[in-house]
């Protein structure tokens, strides 16, 4: 059964992040972070909200595991992704990719209303 710190190292490497910039980004020490990750510390209930809003998860499935398929664990694992990458954009960027996900998004559903 795979413990909290396996739980962190899925969620990182499902984002294709490394230890090190997912404690930069949660404002930890890699020192801290990695007692997290090999299971020797637990982390305080703000150290661990700030860890899940950087993983893109919930503090139920960092501490409990998801329990969905493993379609809904890909789909949650991209948008992880796409979450983690607008973080580091700037403004004028993140404008610009949010209009072409939109209208990526209207043309899906454009097709789905269409009779085959």
């Amino acid at each position: 059964m795979e413990g909290f710190g396996g739980r962190l190292r899925a969620c990182a490497q499902a984002l294709g992040l490394s230890d090190a910039e997912i404690a930069r980004r949660a404002g930890l020490s890699e020192q801290r972070y990695g007692n997290y990750v090999r299971d020797v510390h637990a982390p305080d209930l703000d150290t661990l909200v700030r860890i899940a809003r950087v993983l893109g998860t919930t503090t139920d499935s960092l501490l409990i595991g998801d329990k969905g398929s493993e379609p809904d664990q890909v789909r949650i694992a991209l948008e992880a992704r796409l979450l983690s990458a607008a973080h580091v954009l700037e403004t004028g960027d993140l404008k610009v990719l949010v209009g072409q996900a939109e209208v990526f998004a209207q043309l899906r559903q454009e097709e789905g209303r269409r009779v085959p």
